[in-house]
C-alpha cells in the first residue's frame, strides 16, 4: 500500500517562494525560519524524503537546500541524528545591528562563537614565561622604597627604559623626566583633558573616524569635539578649526588604517607652533608594520607642541593597564598633579615592563608577533579575493585590523548575517563621528589579530560566508 503523506514523520510548515527556482526558494524559507526563531537551535528537521513528499517537490531539491545551509552554518548534519538547526546561533533578540556610533555591549551569555572585533591582540600569545622571568628579576632587584607611593609620574626604571626604547624605535625625543606612566591611553587622555580644560581650552579637533570612547572622555571634561575632513591622504590637517588641541593617530589611523601624509604631518605641526595649540599623538599600532618603512613619531618634529601617547595594550595585553605619555616640559607638573598619588599604576608591573624592555624580551616578542599577524593578514587578503571579489581590502600596511570596503548599501545586511553566524564584527559606521563631514562608506573593520591561533581559520571562514 502506498505510504500516506500523513504518516511520513516530522511536520514542518514552509512556503518556498521567489523567482529564482525551488532550491533557492526553499533555502531562503528555511534560513528565514531559523533567523526568526521559528526553528529553535537543536530542532530536528524532516528527512529530505519526508519534506520533499510534504512539499510535492523532488527529493534532490531538498537535499541540496539542506547541504547549502549546512555549508553556511545554519544547519548541522550527522550520520544517525539527522539534520538539525545549528546550536550557538544568536537569539532573534540578540541579532540587532548596533546603532551608528556605538559598539554593541554583550552579556556573558551572548558571547560570540567567532570574534573579529578590532582593538585587541591575540591574548593567548601573551609571553607568560618571559614575563614571569622578568617579574622575578625585577622583584629581586627592586629597592625597598619602590613599594611605597612614589612619584606619580611612575617608576624611574620604567621611564628610563621607555625613553631609550621610544627614541630607538619610534624616533621620539624623550627625557625620562618628561614621561608620565598611566593606566592605558584612556587615563592619559582623561588627564590631558582635565589639564586642557583648566587652561581654557574648550574644543578639541578629532578625526572623522575614531573611537567614541575617546570622544566621550573629552566630552566628560566638558570639551567639544570637532571632526576634521578625511580623504585619500588621510585626515586633513590643513585647516584645523578654532580649537586648543587636536587628537590624531598619524602612524596608523584607526580605523581606516592609513598613515598621515607627510604634508598633513607638517601642517599639524605648523598649526601647533603658530597657534600654541597641542597635538595629542595616539601611537596606535605603532609597533606593527608590514609593507612599509617605519613611520616616525610626530613628536620628534615638535617635542614642545606634541604629546606622544603609547600603551602596551596591543603589543602585550590591555589587561596590564600600562601606558605612557611623553609630555612637553611645560605640561609635566600639571599632568602629574592631575593624575595624583591615588591613581598610580602598579609598581611591580612597571618594574617588570622596564626589565622586559631593557632585556630585549620586548623586541623579540614584537618581532615574533609581527610575523604571525602578517601571515594572518595575508591569509585574510587571499581569502577575500577568492571568495568575495567585489570586496576591497584596505588599510593593511600595518596594524592588527583591515578595512573591507563593501558594495554600497550592504554594511547593515552583512552585520545582520554576521550576528546570526555568531560572528562578532564591527561596521565602519560604528567609528564615524556624528558630525563627520566625509561621505559615509559601507565597510567592515576586521580585527584579524583578535582570535587565538586555533580559532583563526574558523573565524575567517565565518567572515567569508557573510560577505556579499
Amino acid at each position: 500500500m502506498a505510504e500516506s503523506w500523513a504518516t511520513l514523520g516530522i511536520d514542518l510548515h514552509l512556503e518556498p517562494t521567489g523567482s529564482l527556482g525551488l532550491r533557492r526558494g526553499l533555502t531562503d524559507a528555511l534560513r528565514d525560519a531559523v533567523r526568526t526563531g521559528r526553528l529553535a537551535p537543536g530542532t530536528r528537521l524532516p528527512s529530505s524524503r519526508t519534506l520533499a513528499a510534504d512539499l510535492g517537490i523532488a527529493r534532490n531539491t531538498v537535499a541540496d537546500a539542506y547541504a547549502d545551509l549546512v555549508a553556511e552554518g545554519w544547519l548541522t548534519a550527522r550520520q544517525g541524528s539527522g539534520t538539525r538547526v545549528a546550536t550557538g546561533l544568536p537569539s532573534p533578540a540578540g541579532a540587532a545591528v548596533p546603532a551608528a556610533g556605538r559598539a554593541p555591549r554583550r552579556r556573558a551569555a551572548d558571547r560570540p562563537t567567532h570574534n573579529l572585533v578590532p582593538g585587541t591582540p591575540d591574548l593567548s600569545a601573551f609571553p607568560r614565561t618571559e614575563w614571569l622571568k622578568a617579574a622575578r628579576r625585577a622583584l629581586t632587584h627592586a629597592p625597598t622604597d619602590a613599594l611605597g607611593y612614589g612619584d606619580p609620574r611612575g617608576r624611574p626604571e620604567l621611564r628610563t627604559a621607555l625613553a631609550g626604547y621610544l627614541a630607538r624605535s619610534r624616533g621620539v625625543r624623550a627625557d625620562p623626566e618628561n614621561i608620565l606612566v598611566c593606566a592605558g591611553f584612556a587615563q592619559g587622555l582623561k588627564i590631558l583633558a582635565a589639564v586642557l580644560r583648566s587652561r581654557g581650552v574648550r574644543t578639541v579637533a578629532v578625526e572623522s573616524y575614531g573611537l567614541f570612547v575617546h570622544w566621550d572622555l573629552l566630552a566628560a571634561a566638558r570639551l567639544a569635539t570637532r571632526p576634521l575632513p578625511y580623504d585619500d591622504l588621510a585626515t586633513d590637517t590643513r585647516a584645523i578649526p578654532d580649537a586648543g588641541a587636536v587628537l590624531l593617530t598619524p602612524a596608523h589611523q584607526f580605523p581606516m588604517g592609513t598613515a598621515l601624509h607627510p604634508d598633513r604631518r607638517a601642517a599639524a605641526v605648523d598649526w601647533a607652533r603658530r597657534t600654541g595649540g597641542l597635538v595629542l599623538e595616539d601611537d596606535y599600532d605603532g609597533e606593527f608594520r608590514y609593507d612599509r618603512q617605519p613611520v616616525g613619531a610626530l613628536q620628534g618634529l615638535a617635542p614642545d607642541h606634541v604629546v606622544h601617547l603609547g600603551t602596551a595594550s596591543k603589543s602585550l595585553a590591555p589587561g596590564l593597564r600600562l601606558g605612557w605619555m611623553v609630555l612637553p616640559p611645560s605640561l609635566v607638573d600639571a599632568c602629574a598633579a592631575a593624575k595624583g598619588h591615588s591613581d598610580t599604576c602598579g609598581v611591580l608591573d612597571q618594574l617588570t615592563l622596564a626589565e622586559f624592555l631593557t632585556s630585549g624580551a620586548y623586541d623579540r616578542h614584537v618581532r615574533a608577533a609581527r610575523l604571525r599577524y602578517r601571515r594572518r593578514r595575508d591569509t585574510l587578503v587571499a581569502a577575500v579575493a577568492a571568495r568575495a571579489p567585489e570586496v576591497r581590502v584596505t588599510g593593511i600596511a600595518a596594524g592588527l585590523h583591515a578595512v573591507l570596503r563593501l558594495p554600497p548599501g550592504t554594511e547593515q545586511s552583512v552585520l545582520q548575517a554576521a550576528a546570526w553566524q555568531g560572528l562578532a564584527l564591527h561596521g565602519l559606521t560604528t567609528y564615524r563621528h556624528e558630525h563627520a563631514v566625509t561621505t559615509p562608506l559601507d565597510a567592515l573593520v576586521v580585527g584579524y589579530g583578535t582570535p587565538p591561533d586555533h580559532a583563526w581559520t574558523a573565524a575567517l571562514e565565518a567572515l567569508c560566508r557573510v560577505l556579499p
